[in-house]
């Protein structure tokens, strides 16, 4: 072998021994990240569309008419009691509106005007012609038959409450010995007015009583919430005396003094008698000498009463009078 060829042997052989020794790996190249996908939904939301509210139109302002008055015409048998239980309204709020002074001078053909404001009706409510009766006491009775038969209840009624009462009435019931009801009567008190704590006497008659009765009852029937801005109370009763026989007739007098601001008209007194067990035995509503005492002024009064009973140990004298009111027009 020549020095050329061995030469090119070594040389292959060191190539070879080289390559055995290491791993050359050529560079792979790096395929590009991908491409983001954006998927884009088509079909946006519809804007809702607003539906107008229903056109209202602005209220037109209704005038507020005036009450027509209703106007009452007095027949035969009418009182001023009833007509202001058919209207619903107080017997002092028609006096008041219609000037009147004494309920008991009404004439047939007598026109009233019937007041429609809140303060006239009952308990200040709707009407009613039967307003339930505000509770009050019933005290102090007593009985006492009449020769011809009759019988008559004495007592007084007491207002417990805390409001001024008006058209007071007392019913009175007889029962026998099984409680059956054998007869019943009923009467006013004897005071337009009792305020609170206030006491008025009344007298119920049975004009053909039963012979006995067992038992009674005395019970509220009717009484609402005064008007009392007609009534005059600034009345003082001054200088009273009494003499009189101690079964027989008995005589009260004395005087009225007005120590109010307003002139008084329609005085009237009312005088209770009671026995020495404080049963009413006695009681009797007078007028004054004057009837119509001006601020300031007096007027003197004598009242005479036969107790049914007694004797009289002790008496109360209560006097009440009204203002005087403008007479008003019927003409809206």
């Amino acid at each position: 072998m020549s020095r050329t060829h061995s030469a090119i042997m070594l040389l292959l052989l060191a190539v070879v021994l080289a390559a055995c020794g290491q791993v050359i790996t050529l560079p792979t190249a790096t395929p590009p990240p991908p491409t983001p996908t954006i998927e884009v939904t088509v079909g946006a939301t519809p804007r809702p569309t607003a539906t107008p509210a229903p056109y209202t139109p602005a209220p037109t302002p209704t005038p507020t008419p005036t009450p027509t008055p209703i106007i009452y015409t007095i027949k035969r048998g009418d009182t001023l009691l009833g007509v202001a239980s058919e209207y619903g309204v107080t017997v002092a709020s028609l006096q008041e509106t219609n000037g009147i002074v004494d309920p008991r001078g009404l004439r047939i053909g007598q026109q009233l005007i019937i007041p429609h404001n809140e303060e006239a009706l009952l308990g200040g409510g709707e009407p009613t012609a039967t307003p339930t009766p505000l509770p009050f006491d019933i005290e102090n009775l007593h009985f006492n038959r009449t020769p011809l038969g009759g019988l008559w209840c004495l007592g007084e009624m007491h207002n417990t409450g805390g409001v001024d009462l008006e058209q007071v009435q007392v019913m009175v019931t007889l029962y026998d010995d099984q409680h059956e009801p054998l007869a019943d009567a009923s009467a006013f008190v004897q005071l337009d007015l009792i305020a609170p704590d206030g006491r008025s006497p009344f007298a119920v008659f049975f004009p053909d009583a039963p012979a006995t009765f067992a038992s009674y009852e005395a019970q509220p029937l009717s009484s609402v919430p005064a008007y009392v801005r007609s009534h005059y109370r600034d009345l003082e009763v001054r200088d009273v005396e009494a003499e009189g026989e101690r079964y027989a007739s008995y005589t009260v007098r004395g005087r009225v003094v007005n120590v109010g601001p307003e002139d008084a008209v329609g005085v009237s007194l009312v005088v209770t008698a009671y026995d020495a067990l404080g049963h009413v035995i006695g009681l009797r509503k007078g007028i004054p000498e004057h009837n119509v005492v001006p601020r300031g002024g007096e007027t003197t009064f004598q009242v005479e009463l036969v107790p049914a009973g007694g004797p009289v140990v002790t008496y109360t004298v209560q006097a009440l009078g009204r203002r005087i009111l403008p007479t008003p027009s019927a003409t809206p």
